[in-house]
């Protein structure tokens, strides 16, 4: 699963993105996309059209998924798990939709997903000049300061509409470029198909990351506008014909976030700092919630989503130290990057006077990291996956940061960003108190371990409780209601501090501290960190133009390939699985159990129907739901997960062994029809209309 972000794993022959990409290679943004070079390395005859006619059908949900428009009535391809949270949402301990699915058998059927909301760039402008002229001759705090309020400017001016537009200054190469993303926003967005947990995550944690695959991780939502469906005559033509191995295959989707630009000290301090400790409180937050979750059937409902999230992600932070731990990977990157270094000694006189040296500009700034990174995590950053703190530090920094002018206010605050905060805020969705006392109690009890009893920021979050009782007196907290949070956010600042909501009393105690840790931070580690990655930025530029592709900032990419298999250690892997081998590899025991629906439809289907792909895309988390398009700009399936060797793909990527993995249209068609009796919908994809 690739929804958060994806680490890819390391080989000796990976390509770091210092030097010009390789074949395959690249998650290149619509504006810079190699046409030429592409049509010559795959045969193809794509062009700005093709390029315009993708992009205007690539969604990005705010959930952290990719999409992309399917149909003439607003229909929108994704992946099972990028609408898990809305399916655990409409959930009861009656109709539990995320373990069985739902479908929609009419248009009234079709049900909101709180919080989410669909995003389609319709267009992209350089901004570099005023944004880093904004900091010319600051540093620290004040360059910080200084470019979030011209960003906020910036924004403001481009989207005034903001009902349905959404405006989002983008950091392209570490600060080599700042463009203005430009968006058509959809704010109503509505489940219309889901197979459900099993079906879509067959073979579970053991196959994650893995080929192989049999799954159907696939699902349908609806965009709506006016309480109506939307009119999208131009949407993307599915095929669900059986695609061919070899044939040239695109994505096009939204990759979270890569580390292919960083340097060695600033991956250093992954692989020594951050990397262990997220991997050590990932694997006891997920062993407390199992354990939660073995303590009755409701529990084990209303944990299964986030403990879901844990699983993968655990996966994905291990492969990535891993990577970064392989000997011979670890050479590779630096000498990639030494290549760099002492390529910039040639074009010295491209540079400005004041080049100095950045880098050491930048392992300066990893001592700061190391002092800062506790308490700044638990202090400022809060318990990892509660709702009700979220909402509480929402409340409380919007109530402050709407008393100040848009441009001076902390980021996601500043008048373009607020509907969707609001959204966020506001949509209905349950929360569980039981729920979130185990995610409190397990912050502030990690808090206390990591940051030790002594220490004046551990006295700030406890007190003289303990983690125990104080978690519990969190969790009575009533901002699980949306009357209640609706009541303080339209109260302001005065609403906030006459609550004697215990969350929200607690937030407002420790905020003050919370926000001296980010303006140390911003002083010490973003700003300088900042100022030198522009420098490296220019530097790249200068040693290689535009034959490179920027780190992913989770905003539209495309990147190229073929349907192929890969061989390793003598072993080769083929790109297509089929039906057949869905009923081979079932065992009938957890996770490799089949729905019910799938065991009495075994008779019907087509036993050779191809059911996952693999292909050489480059992708990264936040790729989940991307449609895998071919050449005629055809849909013929949707982008779900990458293979074990592609555990470090966000330092580097190897076209030998990285591989995507996707759910096939056909799949998906012969399911809806045989499967789940969803004939309309399959007709509606089958017509376009």
């Amino acid at each position: 699963m690739i929804s958060k972000t994806v680490a890819l794993a390391a080989a000796a022959s990976m390509t770091a993105l210092s030097m010009p990409a390789a074949a395959s290679e690249g998650m290149w943004t619509f504006d810079n996309f190699p046409i030429a070079r592409v049509n010559a390395e795959l045969g193809t005859q794509i062009d700005q059209h093709w390029l315009d006619r993708i992009m205007q059908n690539a969604v990005r949900l705010s959930t952290g998924c990719s999409a992309s428009i399917v149909s003439a009535k607003g229909l929108v391809l994704t992946n099972n798990h990028c609408v898990a949270g809305c399916t655990q949402n409409l959930s009861s301990a009656d109709n539990d939709y995320f373990t069985h699915g739902y479908a929609a058998n009419a248009a009234s059927d079709e049900r909101k997903c709180a919080g989410m909301q669909a995003e389609i760039l319709t267009g992209i402008s350089d901004v570099t000049d005023r944004v880093t002229s904004a900091g010319k001759g600051l540093t620290g705090e004040a360059l910080v300061k200084a470019r979030n309020a011209v960003t906020s400017q910036i924004e403001q001016q481009g989207c005034p509409d903001t009902e349905t537009t959404r405006c989002q200054v983008v950091d392209l190469y570490h600060g080599g470029q700042y463009k203005l993303y430009t968006y058509r926003k959809y704010s109503d967005v509505r489940l219309v198909f889901s197979p459900g947990f099993a079906t879509a995550f067959f073979g579970g944690d053991p196959d994650n990351f893995n080929f192989p695959r049999y799954d159907l991780d696939s699902a349908f939502v609806r965009l709506y506008e006016n309480g109506k469906p939307i009119a999208t005559p131009d949407h993307l033509k599915w095929n669900d014909a059986t695609p061919t191995a070899g044939e040239a295959v695109f994505v096009a989707g939204n990759p979270g976030g890569t580390d292919r630009q960083l340097t060695m000290s600033q991956l250093d301090t992954q692989r020594r700092m951050s990397l262990p400790q997220t991997i050590t409180e990932l694997s006891e937050l997920r062993g407390r919630l199992t354990r939660f979750s073995e303590e009755s059937p409701e529990n084990k409902r209303i944990a299964q989503e986030l403990l879901f999230g844990l699983e993968n992600a655990y996966k994905v932070y291990w492969g990535r130290l891993k990577a970064l731990d392989d000997p011979a990977f670890a050479a590779k990157l630096a000498a990639d990057r030494n290549d760099l270094r002492q390529k910039v000694a040639g074009v010295k006189d491209k540079l400005p006077a004041d080049f100095g040296d950045p880098w050491a500009t930048i392992d300066a700034a990893q001592d700061q990291v190391a002092a800062l990174a506790l308490p700044h995590s638990f202090v400022e950053n809060g318990p990892p996956g509660s709702d009700l703190f979220d909402y509480a530090r929402t409340l409380v920094r919007g109530a402050e940061e709407r008393t100040k002018p848009s441009a001076d206010r902390l980021p996601g605050y500043a008048d373009p960003q607020l509907p969707l905060v609001e959204k966020e805020l506001l949509d209905a969705k349950p929360v569980y108190a039981k729920l979130e006392q185990q995610l409190f109690e397990f912050w502030l009890s990690k808090a206390r371990e990591y940051l030790t009893a002594d220490s004046p920021y551990t006295a700030l979050l406890l007190g003289k409780d303990s983690p125990e009782d104080l978690s519990a007196a969190l969790a009575q907290s009533k901002l699980g209601d949306p009357a209640v949070r609706k009541q303080l956010w339209d109260g302001g600042l005065p609403a906030i501090k006459a609550s004697d909501d215990p969350l929200i009393q607690y937030v407002l105690r420790i905020d003050p501290e919370a926000r001296k840790l980010r303006t140390a931070w911003n002083e010490k580690v973003t700003g300088p960190t900042t100022e030198a990655a522009e420098k490296i930025a220019k530097a790249r530029f200068a040693v290689y133009g535009d034959s490179i592709y920027p780190d992913a900032t989770f905003t539209l990419r495309l990147s190229y390939g073929k349907i192929e298999g890969w061989t390793y250690n003598g072993d080769t892997v083929a790109p297509f699985t089929h039906f057949k081998g869905l009923y081979e590899r079932a065992t009938g025991k957890p996770p490799f159990d089949l729905d019910q629906r799938w065991i009495a439809a075994k008779d019907k289907l087509n036993p050779d129907t191809v059911f996952d792909i693999s292909t050489s895309n480059d992708i990264i988390g936040g790729n989940s739901g991307s449609p895998l398009v071919n050449a005629k700009g055809e849909v013929i399936g949707a982008i779900f997960d990458g293979n074990i060797h592609s555990l470090g793909g966000d330092y580097g990527y190897d076209p030998k062994l990285n591989r995507a993995v996707a759910v096939s249209a056909a799949a998906v068609n012969e399911a809806l029809r045989k499967v789940y009796g969803a004939t309309a919908l399959a007709d509606e994809l089958e017509k376009g209309s």
